[in-house]
């Protein structure tokens, strides 16, 4: 057999060898990378004491509290520059979506970060003042929030009793000292928004933090007047350290073992007020400034109060944590049948569940219902249906309008809010302008009569 054919037959076996071998296995396709959700939470569990946190987002306010049980308020959400560390530093805080976001006044470096928050947390109610003359980005925030399915109310108290009151668990509990309407009305004068801005008391035990928002000094000689608890161990100083709050008076009322100043770097005409700062320190209060000492965390066994601050004043590594007693000598004050300030010990009163419905609370645009606020509910009430916008309907004095004796504004027969009016408290009208009162009531954001 020639060379050429015993090559070719050689070529030809290798051919037939290779053709008889089973093809290569196709790559496996890529597992589908696991559909993330967008609310991510990495915060410890409950370990029994009161975390305040005093978040530095710069020229605003953004305090979160964390209960000995686990439930979590946010009491505003600062400018939209703090939007992104808002939605960075929340979720390594919490274990869940917040039970409760609190916008003290509609300012924007209260509230302009919250889209962004929400959108990294999420929350299930949202509690604001409900004050006229809001701004239209504003409104649309809560327009927003609303249709998400989010509960807003405001802090209408009863007519005839104490302020409206928010269990936390463990003992914790908030109480809106300010504002009552329409219970009561509201402050006038200069900058309406800030004279009524929600003012909080936060107790646990011993300990007590009071948040005033931006509340000015007519505000504090109101509450004084009144004999509202005031008496803290931490105070969140009101107006952001600002001449126009924090009134002599006023400090001496609180006498706060340690003060916090939420206030931006680099803005000499937004400081904290020299006599401000001077009235805290003639009374040894601590004071600790956002600016300079970053994010607070202060925690709470019932006793005492720890301070650390985020890094050192001298700008170099974290700060050193402090202690202040938390023993006061003014008692939380309750209200008698009269409405008279009576002392008692700083706690929920006794037979109260922990985080028991809210009473007289009232939902933007009507009242609640007469179990009130109840933020301990796991589960967020389900989303309700997205109402068209729709304009005014004409005064053709067959149309009607509707009313709640306790309330300022007005709705549709049809608005879902008009089922929680009691009869009692119902009002009807057949033309705007009578629903109106010579503007003394105000159309519903909700149904837009």
């Amino acid at each position: 057999m020639s060379r050429p054919v015993r090559t070719f037959i050689t070529l030809l076996g290798l051919w037939l060898l290779g053709a008889c071998e089973k093809p290569p296995a196709p790559p496996a396709p890529a597992a589908k990378a696991a559909q993330a959700s967008p609310l991510r939470y990495f915060g410890r569990p409950a370990d029994g004491k009161l975390h305040v946190y005093f978040l530095d987002v710069d020229q605003g306010d953004a305090t979160l509290i964390v209960s000995p049980t686990g439930r979590t308020v946010l009491v505003d959400a600062g400018p939209p520059s703090a939007g992104a560390h808002l939605a960075n530093r929340l979720p390594e805080l919490l274990t869940g979506k917040l039970d409760l976001v609190i916008l003290t006044h509609p300012h924007v470096d209260h509230y302009g970060g919250l889209s962004a928050a929400l959108g990294a947390v999420g929350a299930q109610r949202l509690l604001e003042p409900q004050l006229p003359g809001t701004p239209a980005d504003y409104d649309a925030l809560l327009g927003a929030i609303g249709t998400s399915g989010m509960e807003v109310f405001s802090p209408a108290p009863p007519a005839n009793s104490e302020p409206l009151r928010l269990p936390l668990g463990g003992g914790a509990e908030l109480t809106v000292l300010w504002p009552r309407a329409p219970t009561e009305k509201l402050l006038t004068g200069d900058n309406p928004q800030e004279l009524n801005s929600i003012v909080l008391r936060l107790t646990y035990q011993d300990t007590s933090v009071l948040l005033p928002g931006d509340a000015l000094e007519k505000t504090e000689h109101f509450l004084l007047a009144r004999g509202a608890p005031l008496q803290s161990t931490l105070l969140k100083v009101g107006a952001h350290g600002a001449a126009t709050a924090s009134s002599p008076v006023f400090l001496d009322a609180v006498r706060p073992r340690a003060a916090l100043v939420s206030t931006g770097a680099g803005s000499p005409e937004l400081a904290p007020s020299r006599n401000v700062l001077g009235r805290l320190e003639a009374m040894k209060a601590r004071v600790f400034r956002t600016d300079r000492d970053g994010e607070v965390h202060a925690v709470s066994d019932g006793q005492r109060f720890t301070l650390t601050p985020q890094r050192h004043s001298a700008g170099s590594g974290p700060g050193e944590s402090e202690s202040f007693e938390g023993k006061t000598d003014v008692a939380l004050a309750e209200t008698d049948d009269a409405g008279t300030p009576a002392k008692d010990a700083g706690t929920a009163p006794p037979g109260r569940s922990e985080l028991a419905a809210a009473p007289g609370a009232q939902t933007r645009g009507g009242p609640a219902s007469s179990q009130g606020v109840d933020i301990e509910l796991d589960k967020a009430p389900a989303p309700k249906p997205v109402r068209e916008e729709r304009a005014p309907p004409p005064a053709n004095g067959k149309t009607r309008y509707v009313a709640s004796r306790k309330s300022d504004v007005f709705h549709l027969p049809d608005c879902p809010v008009v089922k929680r009016i009691k009869d009692e408290n119902l009002i009807t009208f057949t033309t705007r302008e009578q629903a109106a009162d010579g503007n003394t009531r105000r159309p519903a954001k909700d149904c837009h009569p």
